[in-house]
C-alpha cells in the first residue's frame, strides 16, 4: 500500500454506472410487513429462481388493481351456496 494517494482528479458519484431501468418501472422504497415478504420470498424460492419476489408482489398488486382477484363478497356467497347444497343433500 502507498503512503499517500492523489485524489485531486477524482470524481464524486457512482463507481459503477446505474443499471438500465426496465421500461415503465420506477424504483421506490416501500415498507411491507415481514410476513408478506416471507410469503412472496417462499413463492419465489419454489419457482426455482425463475421469478423474483418483487415480480410476484408486482403481479399481485396488478391483479388487484385490474379487478382480477376474487371479491370477498363473491367468495363468501360461493362458500354459503356450497355449504347450503351440502346440507340440503344430506
Amino acid at each position: 500500500m502507498k503512503d499517500t494517494y492523489d485524489f485531486s482528479k477524482g470524481k464524486r458519484g457512482r463507481v459503477l454506472a446505474e443499471p438500465p431501468s426496465e421500461p415503465e418501472k420506477v424504483r421506490i422504497t416501500i415498507r411491507l410487513d415481514e410476513d408478506l415478504i416471507d410469503y412472496f420470498g417462499a413463492l419465489a424460492d419454489r419457482s426455482g429462481g425463475k421469478v423474483g419476489y418483487q415480480t410476484l408482489i408486482n403481479s399481485a398488486l396488478r391483479e388487484y388493481v385490474e379487478g382480477k382477484t376474487p371479491k370477498w363478497e363473491e367468495t363468501l356467497r360461493r362458500i354459503i351456496r356450497e355449504e347450503m347444497s351440502h346440507h340440503s343433500a344430506a
